[in-house]
């Protein structure tokens, strides 16, 4: 349970996050919007609360480690990561752009605090449940997220992945499906029917969680009952709103990998700064 204090500091933070990430894609030309800003409260849940990792040392051996498998919504992460203390804030500006750090899929090997190289939809999760596993060899205490989007669950691959995990009782493991609805060509309903996702992963041997994970609060409650689960791993399927704070664009799929002009942009930073004053209007 997270005191009121903490809850407002975390949707203040996330507030931030998305102004950065629209400054990022503006400056960039291009990039994904609607995920990114869909997923704001839950990385801010994760740097700022929930991710035991220090920022001046990314890479300490006993830190979390959380991959985010559906790699295009990297500015979200990279956000977070500059509001942390992992690089300057002023490097967000240099989202795709050659030979930035910041790329728009994320590269390991470029940005120290990233733990995997992403692009591939599909593969995150075979990745996290591979670092579990060996963390539970080596009698390591660390806990393992795996970010996926719902779209990628199109890919065969993440199934076997989740087989995997599920058959090994990966109890170090928690997976977080950004169940937003939408992928890059429409409705995922539409596109490729995912339902009934709880009882695929409960068939895998999966302990499943809901919320809106738009609700910085219910997040940090399901991730606090999957530590708790003995011997099987947990995925929490959280409801967000693509394009959250930004009214003309949320649940709009064209928005999944368009970028705003500076004059959208502009408008949509008015609209997340009002949003911000009425978080804090909120918690006095």
């Amino acid at each position: 349970m997270i005191t009121e204090e903490k809850l407002k500091e975390l949707e203040l933070k996330a507030e931030t996050i998305r102004e950065t990430v629209i400054e990022m894609l503006v400056a960039a030309g291009s990039g994904h919007t609607a995920g990114p800003m869909g997923m704001a409260d839950i990385f801010a849940a994760f740097y700022f609360h929930i991710l035991n990792h220090m920022p001046g040392n990314p890479a300490w051996e006993e830190r979390d480690r959380l991959l985010l498998s559906n790699g295009h919504i990297v500015p979200v992460r990279y956000a977070a990561m500059a509001h942390a203390g992992y690089f300057p804030l002023e490097e967000t500006k240099t989202l795709r752009k050659f030979g930035s750090r910041l790329q728009g899929h994320p590269e390991r090997l470029r940005l120290p605090g990233l733990e995997t190289t992403s692009g591939p939809l599909g593969s995150g999760l075979g990745q996290a449940a591979g670092i579990a596993y060996g963390a539970r060899m080596d009698n390591k205490k660390f806990r393992v997220y795996c970010a996926m989007s719902d779209g990628e669950h199109d890919a065969g691959n993440l199934w076997e992945s989740a087989m995997f995990a599920g058959n090994n009782k990966l109890s170090n493991l928690t997976a977080v499906i950004d169940r937003n609805n939408i992928q890059i060509n429409g409705m995922t309903e539409q596109v490729m029917p995912l339902e009934n996702l709880r009882d695929k992963y409960e068939a895998f041997g999966w302990h499943v969680l809901e919320c809106d994970g738009n609700n910085i609060a219910a997040f940090i409650e399901q991730v606090d009952e999957a530590k708790a689960i003995y011997e099987k791993p947990t995925v929490i399927i959280a409801h967000t709103i693509p394009g959250k704070g930004i009214k003309e664009i949320e649940f709009d799929y064209h928005w999944h990998g368009k970028p705003p002009t500076k004059e959208e942009a502009k408008k949509f930073l008015d609209e997340l700064r009002t949003l911000k004053g009425k978080i804090m209007s909120e918690h006095e």
